[in-house]
């Protein structure tokens, strides 16, 4: 018999019940910025500049999301991660063009998740994307699956669904989108939701904490929100009206880091730039964020 207690949001969480989680999971999108900037892009690189951002963000971040393929298993051989830091496996096998948008995602079931255990992994995120174009059905499985595996396995769940237009949509509405994933895949009772920012961050603060509390209505869980889809001007604003509209805070990536590329020395304007947005973030985040505990 496994006396261990579950595993609880505490370990993804600030004092406050609250997240400032940073995302390191990009793969070949990663690649496709790294290229776009002029920089080394093979597999190497991609490791270099996310062992780069675990080293410089991870200390002021709640917990730290990464992929299987690039970096995981140094982070884990050098303890990067301080103590305080969750860690969050990509359990997401992405179907990705090079250079393009990921069109679909499938569990990857090559992670051995005993071994994720005893490097230290606290929950595993799947990225599901969501559109109406006849396989609802198979993704509502794909992410009950999921769900139901971290719940028999240990550990929490990160359930991610971003919404896109179907191919060929031409009336495709965010927010509905955004609403129309929450209702499908909320039901099924992930540890925490991670949704997208509604309107991407854009327009009147009001206007956007009200799209917000009307999926924080729809949701009824824990949820933060993404920074995909957000410029990185508009992110600190989207994650205040997120949180004043129910969210507990935000498991970022881009906002974060992407603009380091744009130089030549990537590491230092990680210590500088995003360091210090990373720390704006989360002091919105502990200002206006609902406590996990309040929305369970």
């Amino acid at each position: 018999m496994n006396d261990t207690p579950p595993l609880t949001l505490d370990r993804l969480a600030r004092p406050t019940g609250t997240f400032a989680m940073v995302a390191m999971d990009q793969r070949e999108s990663l690649r496709t910025m790294l290229t776009e900037q002029g920089h080394p892009a093979d597999d190497a690189a991609l490791a270099s500049f996310k062992l780069d951002v675990a080293a410089t963000l991870a200390p002021l971040a709640s917990a730290f999301l990464i992929d299987r393929h690039y970096a995981y298993a140094q982070l884990v051989r050098d303890r990067v991660l301080p103590a305080g830091c969750g860690l969050i496996l990509a359990v997401d096998a992405l179907s990705q063009q090079p250079g393009g948008p990921v069109e679909d995602t499938w569990l990857d079931d090559d992670v051995d998740l005993g071994q994720a255990r005893r490097d230290g992994v606290v929950a595993l995120k799947l990225l599901v994307i969501w559109k109406r174009d006849g396989a609802e059905e198979r993704r509502v499985e794909l992410a009950h699956r999921f769900v139901e595996l971290c719940r028999q396995a240990g550990p929490l769940s990160v359930l991610e669904p971003v919404a896109v237009p179907a191919p060929g949509q031409q009336d495709f509405d965010l927010e509905a989108g955004i609403l129309d994933a929450a209702a499908a895949l909320g039901p099924l009772g992930p540890s925490l939701y991670k949704a997208q920012v509604p309107r991407r961050g854009r327009g009147d603060l009001g206007d956007l904490v009200a799209a917000c509390e009307k999926l924080d209505r729809q949701l009824s869980r824990p949820w933060v929100v993404l920074s995909n889809g957000v410029d990185a001007a508009d992110f600190p604003t989207a994650v205040e009206a997120a949180c004043r509209g129910g969210a507990s805070g935000m498991l970022a990536g881009r906002a974060l880091w992407r603009d380091a590329l744009a130089t030549g020395d990537p590491a230092a304007a990680l210590r500088a730039e995003s360091v210090a947005r990373l720390r704006r973030l989360t002091d919105i985040v502990d200002r206006y964020g609902r406590p996990w505990t309040e929305a369970a």
